[in-house]
């Protein structure tokens, strides 16, 4: 496998999209520096706006900055097929402050993507350039492939010697599957990719009109396990699942949700998430919790928060439906994505020698289903 990379987590609440505007200890850097070049990444879902500044550090690298801000750009985009002012007002707050912060780091090289709400929206465009006109920051919309080739580099360092692996992408406006071969020296390739139209926000909205939270719960988790049927039964999945062949890495705000919640933590730290070991029985003692849990009280949990409350239902449905197809015994929990992957091909291309990121290994601890 790869070797290990430095990689300092910027704030918890930062990382995680907990809060709004928290952020790191900011350091410009200027021409009198010996500091190695800096890169910047932006990752505009259909839910979330997230940047990360970094420079090379060894053989990984070293965050600097960091920004997160739930903005549910998707908002509405499946039903009317535009992105709403709102939302595209929301969207351009947040990337307004992106690149305030980048200002702070002269010379960065920046690259920013959008995804699924972007992808889907038949304004897209005139978002675009209208991004670009008060922002500054260039949007490139990127396509399911490359979303999903971006998250699989930041999770490469997760995988383990076993041939396959299944890597999944729990998003707001969609869900990327990929079905990865493993070789013996750690390399990957990635055999097939599904991108389901099926994210956390756009599926609230889709089953909102069921009142019965369980029964909301299950309709959606038939719809994804559904999806996900002929993707698994074209890859042979079942025939080699007992065999003990195939690993599980999930990285989503939904997953690292809940890791954070059957670790116990009492805020969301990133270097207690990123690389656990999250047992199947433990994400289900989880899921029970979440959906006995009224509204106060997950708005009011230290590990998902006001904004993320009414999206964990509709997470946790795909989440389980996931586990259905494949049922194993663990996966691992990965607090990475985009960014880290944008980062790690800037510095790339630049002649760095970039491993992902650092593999840690924790066990998450069996918890208790009382909420």
């Amino acid at each position: 496998m790869v070797g290990s990379a430095v990689m300092d987590a910027p704030s918890a609440a930062a990382s995680s999209g907990l809060s709004g505007d928290s952020l790191v200890a900011e350091r410009p850097v200027t021409a009198a520096t010996s500091h190695p070049p800096l890169y910047a990444a932006i990752d505009l879902g259909s839910s979330n706006c997230r940047l990360l500044v970094a420079r090379p550090c060894n053989d990984g690298f070293k965050v600097i900055d960091a920004f997160s801000r739930v903005v549910r750009l998707g908002e509405g985009v499946r039903e009317k097929g535009y992105l709403c002012q709102a939302a595209m007002d929301r969207a351009i707050d947040a990337l307004k402050v992106c690149s305030k912060k980048l200002r702070k780091h002269p010379g960065a090289k920046l690259h920013a993507v959008a995804t699924e709400a972007c992808r889907t929206a038949k304004n897209r465009d005139e978002f675009v350039r209208k991004v670009f006109d008060e922002t500054g920051i260039e949007l490139k919309i990127i396509n399911p492939d490359e979303e999903s080739r971006l998250a699989l580099q930041a999770c490469s360092a997760l995988l383990d010697e076993r041939p396959y692996a299944v890597v999944f992408d729990i998003g707001g406006g969609s869900t990327e599957i990929c079905w990865i071969k493993v070789d013996n020296m750690g390399q990957t390739q990635c055999i097939e990719t599904l991108s389901m139209p099926c994210g956390v926000l756009c599926l609230t909205e889709r089953y909102a009109g069921i009142e019965q939270r369980r029964e909301r719960f299950e309709a959606m988790r038939t719809e994804i396990r559904d999806r996900l049927r002929d993707f698994a039964s074209r890859n042979c999945c079942s025939d080699i699942l007992d065999d003990g062949k195939v690993q599980m890495v999930g990285t989503s705000g939904t997953v690292t949700t809940f890791c954070g919640i059957a670790l116990g933590l009492e805020r969301y730290e990133r270097h207690k998430v990123d690389g656990s070991d999250l047992r199947f029985d433990d994400a289900e003692r989880v899921t029970e919790l979440l959906l006995r849990m009224e509204a106060d009280k997950r708005k009011g949990h230290p590990c998902i928060g006001n904004q993320r409350a009414e999206l964990m239902d509709a997470g946790a449905a795909i989440f389980a439906a996931i586990r259905d197809i494949w049922p194993l015994a663990t996966l691992k929990v990965a607090d990475r994505g985009l960014r880290e992957g944008i980062l790690v091909d800037l510095m790339r291309a630049d002649g760095h020698a970039i491993d992902p990121c650092d593999a840690r290994r924790h066990t998450v601890s069996h918890i208790s289903a009382n909420p």
